[in-house]
């Protein structure tokens, strides 16, 4: 890992996530059917421009991760933390000079109430998920050595994961 980012795990820690880490980005794992549950378990479905069929596919999205060498993964306890953190550590190793920096975040966007899918209102924060950009955030999270598991109740405790792209 280059020494520059270990200040980045740092700082992924004081904004309150449970772990992170920076991986390869060729270890993000990608595949068609991961946006198939979006569509098809997922109410946000075609709700904002974060999401599919508005997010990039899989394809797309394996072609712009080739793009980059490193990437920083987060590990959270709640589903809107991801995103938010991931956002804020894209613009915090960009101003550092890794112009390239990109976050991708956990879930449905929730910056607006309903989403205006004519023009983005908040396009500096607005991020789609990881899962929407048919990203197999399970394969990705175990190859990395991260915990994650189906929640099969709601007293299960879920595990949420937000990702930096570095270059």
């Amino acid at each position: 890992m280059p020494r520059g980012f270990r200040k980045y795990i740092k700082r992924a820690k004081e904004l309150g996530v449970i772990d992170a880490k920076v991986i390869d980005a060729g270890s993000v794992v990608t595949a068609d059917w991961v946006r198939m549950k979006c569509k098809y378990g997922c109410g946000g479905y075609g709700s904002s421009h974060c999401c599919p069929p508005n997010s990039p596919d899989a394809a797309a999205t394996r072609g712009f991760v080739d793009c980059y060498k490193k990437a920083l993964m987060i590990h959270c306890d709640h589903y809107r933390k991801p995103t938010k953190i991931a956002v804020e550590l894209e613009r915090e190793i960009f101003l550092d000079g890794y112009y390239k920096a990109f976050a991708l975040g956990s879930g449905p966007c929730y910056l607006c109430r309903e989403c205006d899918l004519d023009c983005c209102k908040h396009p500096e924060t607005a991020r789609p998920s990881m899962e929407a950009c048919g990203i197999d955030v399970f394969a990705t999270a175990h190859a990395n050595g991260f915990p994650i598991s189906v929640v099969r109740t709601h007293d299960d405790k879920g595990n949420y994961y937000g990702l930096v792209l570095i270059e």
